[in-house]
């Protein structure tokens, strides 16, 4: 395992960009996984990172050596960094000082949508794309798509809160929402508070692929994409909470899909 000490050298202000600068990860077309669990499940459903970066002080910790090992043995090279340098490439606080340098995963986007998937229309908080992430995960959805105004998929916020599951689904960023919409194979559904059709409604089909589409937090889904779906569907509330989040609305919808479909299987 090699060591770095000094805060000049290249490697080490490269991982510090990464970290900080969203332009930075784009450009490069790589991303840091910060801590033991996104690290693990890396390894366990993606294998080899580019680059294995732990604080010598963390190497004292069972479960961080071992992940290192790991990685090593699947032949990526380790990096020990002071605890006093590590500081600067982890948003984490009080965390493991454990990260995982990888390539951005960049699929090839299908022409058009053939199956299930989810639709992000300016969702702009990275703790909801998150969330809507790993809900899409837990309920079998493998298909993400992104708009420009979208929260940048592997950030660090975003990736945390999805907690492993980029590691399951294909993300496409900057998609043509609109395109996909009109050209899309199976029934594409907005989420709107205002839509007259409810969730719940009996009329509602969701034992098959359908793709929903999940709008900005403020301004929901856009009017363009209201007028392209097949149809608009409102998550029924009581009381007097004028909406739910989006992402705990995504939620609501992904598990309501999963389960008429289990239910007719």
């Amino acid at each position: 395992m090699k060591s770095i000490s000094s805060r000049d050298n290249a490697f080490y202000k490269e991982l510090k960009q990464l970290a900080t600068s969203s332009q930075a990860r784009r450009k490069a077309g790589q991303s840091l996984l910060d801590g033991v669990h996104l690290c693990q499940s890396w390894l366990d459903l993606k294998g080899a990172p580019l680059h294995c970066v732990v604080a010598e002080g963390a190497l004292a910790n069972p479960e961080v050596a071992a992940i290192v090992a790991r990685s090593e043995a699947a032949g990526a090279p380790a990096t020990a960094l002071p605890d006093a340098l590590f500081g600067a490439i982890s948003q984490v606080e009080h965390g493991v000082n454990l990260v995982f340098l990888v390539a951005t995963p960049s699929p090839r986007q299908p022409a058009a949508l053939t199956q299930s998937a989810v639709l992000l229309d300016g969702v702009q908080d990275p703790g909801n794309v998150g969330s809507i992430l790993r809900s899409a995960g837990a309920a079998g959805i493998t298909q993400v798509y992104c708009s420009a105004g979208t929260a940048f998929c592997w950030s660090p916020k975003v990736l945390r809160a999805a907690m492993g599951a980029h590691f399951v689904l294909e993300i496409f960023e900057n998609a043509d929402l609109a395109a996909l919409v009109r050209d899309a194979k199976v029934p594409v559904l907005a989420t709107s508070g205002y839509a007259a059709e409810s969730l719940y409604d009996p009329a509602l089909d969701l034992a098959g692929p359908v793709a929903w589409v999940l709008g900005h937090e403020g301004q929901g889904v856009s009017d363009e994409l209201l007028n392209l779906a097949s149809r608009r569907v409102a998550v029924p509330h009581a009381g007097q909470v004028e909406s739910l989040n989006v992402a705990a609305c995504a939620a609501v919808c992904f598990f309501e899909q999963l389960r008429q479909s289990k239910q007719h299987s």
